[in-house]
């Protein structure tokens, strides 16, 4: 069992990520520092991911005697990157490229104590049903998803009725995987 002996940071303000730690049972807090989220062409959602929950952990590097948790979850459809939405318009054209297809959900987490870094990533398979323009509008409207990676979340309306399956990790599609943070904050 993970014995909690050194304060721990999280580094995100998603809402979903600091439910998910607080549901943990673990004692944290949040600060945020703005980090350039861009990554060099060609790296694959894995990489990606991982990438950026490692820039995001090296702006806290001088913290001594925490723990700090950054992490970045990526939508990748086809080896398509599907980010937070810019605006209502690309929050539909997303919705619609997931519509009736499968996609992974990649979430790169990287924890830092003490100026030693360990990152891993965790991988979930997500399938959709089929939805209709007037479902993806409602969506939008009632859900305003525009904070979330491919324009969903797991945990709401999307995650209930559309989201037929998923292979892997509930608490990796909402962006934080759980299990695997819990054998990794052991290890530390």
């Amino acid at each position: 069992m993970y014995q909690q002996n050194f304060p721990i940071v999280l580094a995100s303000k998603s809402p979903r990520r600091q439910e998910l730690l607080k549901l943990m049972g673990l004692n944290f807090t949040v600060q945020l520092k703005e980090v350039d989220e861009s990554y060099p062409e060609g790296m694959q959602p894995a990489d990606i991911a991982v990438y950026i929950a490692e820039k995001k952990a090296k702006a806290f590097n001088a913290l001594h005697n925490q723990i700090v948790i950054t992490a970045d979850t990526i939508v990748a459809l086809n080896s398509e990157i599907l980010g937070k939405p810019n605006d209502r318009a690309h929050a539909q054209e997303m919705l619609r490229k997931l519509s009736g297809t499968k996609h992974e959900v990649y979430t790169g987490v990287t924890l830092v104590k003490n100026e030693q870094i360990y990152s891993f990533y965790d991988l979930s398979e997500v399938h959709c049903k089929t939805v209709s323009d007037a479902e993806i509008d409602f969506y939008i409207d009632n859900y305003q998803p525009f904070d979330k990676a491919g324009s969903y979340g797991v945990q709401d309306w999307w995650g209930l009725v559309v989201v037929s399956k998923i292979n892997g990790s509930y608490t990796n599609v909402m962006g934080l995987p759980t299990e695997k943070l819990y054998q990794a904050l052991a290890k530390i």
